[in-house]
């Protein structure tokens, strides 16, 4: 299961402009402001934090996106080198096979033929260790991704009721409750909503790939663990 470049780049594309932007209003806070900092600082204090989050966020994301690029193998190709070379060469070939190719595919095949002397229940059980310890490699921190999907939206609700705070608080001050004394309590309301959903979307977004991909590589590594058990039987035979 792939996701094109196209799909990846729209998943962090709203986490990269409001990451951006929080840089650019960094940077700008004592000259002059554009529209786009200008934005940024109506929303309060809680861009601040969501802020934070959203460059935690793309950079797990680009992270996982690099580890799940490495460890992607044409597992066919690698599944019929490997029979052949068995079938021509033997175990040791085999193995310095599954060494020269990444992935963790390749990495339970190796550790199943590096117990082939023990029996096809030792190649089994250390498939089976190798495997556990690749899907929690794969798995390794998903849970940010989930936390910042839900503490974005939470941190922008929260922006909301301050917003909406300062908005009655001006109406007081002044006595009146025109628009433009409530505007300004209302826009940071909106926009730190707005913030948090543009973090919390492509968060659950990647998530949910993530995990395809991983199923993914589960049923691959069951796949090949199975025909090289086959192909051992065979070898023995």
């Amino acid at each position: 299961m792939r996701l094109g470049k196209s799909g990846v780049r729209a998943g962090g594309a709203g986490l990269v402009g409001l990451a951006l932007l929080g840089c650019a209003a960094a940077a700008q806070l004592g000259g002059e402001q554009t529209g786009a900092v200008e934005f940024f600082l109506r929303g309060g204090i809680f861009m601040w934090p969501l802020l934070f989050c959203a460059l935690l966020t793309v950079g797990f994301i680009v992270e996982r996106l690099i580890t799940f690029q490495r460890a992607q193998t044409d597992t066919r190709k690698l599944m019929a080198g490997l029979v052949r070379t068995l079938q021509g060469q033997g175990i040791e070939p085999a193995k310095e096979l599954c060494v020269r190719t990444r992935g963790p595919i390749a990495a339970i095949l190796h550790a199943g033929l590096a117990k082939v002397e023990r029996g096809t229940d030792a190649v089994e059980k250390a498939i089976d260790n190798a495997g556990a310890i690749e899907l929690a490699f794969l798995e390794r921190g998903l849970i940010l991704l989930t936390t910042m999907g839900n503490l974005a939206p939470l941190l922008g609700f929260l922006g909301t009721a301050s917003g909406m705070i300062h908005a009655f608080d001006a109406v007081s001050a002044s006595g009146q409750a025109g628009a433009r004394v409530v505007a300004a309590g209302v826009a940071e309301a909106l926009i730190t909503t707005v913030a948090g959903l543009v973090i919390a979307i492509p968060a659950q977004g990647m998530y949910n790939y993530f995990v395809a991909r991983i199923d993914h590589y589960v049923i691959e590594m069951e796949q090949s663990s199975v025909e090289l058990l086959e192909a051992l039987t065979e070898l023995k035979a």
